[in-house]
């Protein structure tokens, strides 16, 4: 019999062995890479930091050059100053058209809006009464007639009867007063004759002045009182016109001032020769003359009103229009002129320009303004010509900035604009 051996326990113990050995490495692998992550974790940052850092250098924009400004070149040229004043067209007299007479209107004789002479029928008002009233009149002025001729022949009778004590002395006297009453009522009686001609004649409404007549507003059938308050129509001189200037008190001794200093052109003592300027920009052809006398000033405004008169024979002025009146002032030869745009005002109302200069450097330059000339200002002192003002581009820069200039091409002042003094 063959004795049973027990099964050998070594290939159990090798494979628990093999096991441990592989929980241990894994343990002192895992326990590695713990230790490794911080160190990993900043290198990692740092190149991060460094890839950053690299992608901000490569996309930095280059350093900005200088500034573009737009300048003008300051150039002396001839400038013929003027005063511009606004007005309104006036007509130089007005007349309303009322009736005298009551009755029914018969005919209206004339075109509206067309022009009328003084003395023209404009409307004609039934007639019939009014002849008939002076067709009686004149029967009174007859009858009277009549008795002041019965009166006389009785007054010469008497007298001659008293010479041979015919009659008394109160007879012939009571004759000579029957007389004078007859005589009185003659004249009377004529009176009342030429009251009833000038009723007559007033059935014809006529033009009381040459002008244009406006509307009607009546028609043919209405009737119309005597001395009633609405006007049938209205006519306008316009020929020679008037222009009504608004201006203020302080305005008003300038101008007297300028005109006792020979800034204007003077018609007579105390009046200026001007020219208008139309709605549309155009130009009256004709020139006007304005007096700067002779006026009040409004209490409650302290404003004058100017008035001008102008020549209209063709009829292009017309009351209500807006016009611009321009006194000529005179001229400067080597005037210096700035565009306004240019201008700058402190707080204290100081004027100054920006100046680039030969270093493309802006420098600020303060200037004496001494008047506004069209869209342009004249400069008395602290530029001179040739020198290069900004224009454009004046947020954008300070005094010691260098700048970019190129020329701006502006619409040059016109030689001959309304100008005003300096504000």
């Amino acid at each position: 019999m063959i004795p049973h051996k027990k099964p050998s326990r070594r290939p159990a113990t090798a494979l628990a062995a093999s096991l441990l050995a592989a929980a241990l490495g894994s343990s002192l692998l895992a326990g590695c890479q713990k230790n490794d992550a911080p160190a990993a974790a900043p290198a990692g940052a740092a190149a991060a930091g460094g890839a950053g850092n690299a992608g901000g250098a490569g996309g930095a924009k280059p350093s900005a050059g200088p500034t573009a400004v737009g300048v003008v070149v300051l150039q002396t040229g001839r400038a013929s100053l003027s005063t511009e004043l606004p007005g309104r067209v006036s007509a130089a007299r007005v007349a309303e058209v009322r009736p005298q007479v009551r009755g029914l209107i018969r005919e209206v004789s004339f075109t509206e809006g067309a022009m009328v002479r003084a003395g023209q029928p404009l409307y004609q008002i039934e007639p019939d009464s009014y002849r008939i009233a002076l067709d009686s009149a004149r029967a009174s002025v007859a009858k009277s007639q009549a008795a002041v001729e019965t009166a006389r022949l009785t007054v010469q009778r008497r007298a001659e009867l008293l010479k041979i004590d015919a009659v008394s002395q109160q007879d012939l006297q009571d004759a000579q007063a029957t007389l004078k009453q007859a005589e009185a009522d003659l004249a009377s009686a004529q009176a009342a004759q030429a009251a009833a001609q000038l009723n007559l004649s007033r059935t014809t409404v006529t033009a009381p002045i040459s002008g244009r007549v406006d509307l009607s507003a009546v028609t043919p059938g209405a009737l119309v009182t005597a001395d009633q308050t609405a006007a049938l129509t209205t006519v306008r001189q316009l020929d020679p016109i008037q222009v009504d200037i608004s201006q203020s008190s302080a305005e008003l001794l300038r101008l007297r001032r300028d005109l006792a200093a020979g800034r204007f052109q003077k018609i007579g003592s105390n009046e200026a020769r001007l020219r208008l300027l139309l709605e549309d920009g155009s130009s009256y052809p004709l020139p006007g003359r304005i007096g700067f006398s002779g006026v009040s000033v409004n209490t409650a405004t302290g404003g004058v009103t100017l008035r001008a008169r102008f020549d209209n024979p063709e009829g292009v002025l017309m009351p209500g229009m807006y016009v611009r009146a321009v006194l000529e002032t005179g001229t400067v030869e080597q005037a210096l002129q700035v565009p306004q745009q240019a201008l700058q005002r402190d707080a204290r109302g100081a004027a100054s320009v920006m100046v680039v200069d030969a270093q493309d450097k802006v420098e600020r330059r303060a200037v004496v303004a001494t008047r506004a000339f069209g869209n342009a200002w004249l400069i008395g002192e602290g530029l001179k010509a040739g020198e290069r003002v900004i224009v454009e581009g004046l947020q954008k820069v300070r005094p010691g900035d260098t700048v970019k200039p190129h020329e701006v091409d502006l619409a040059a002042p016109a030689a001959s604009a309304p100008s005003g003094p300096a504000r």
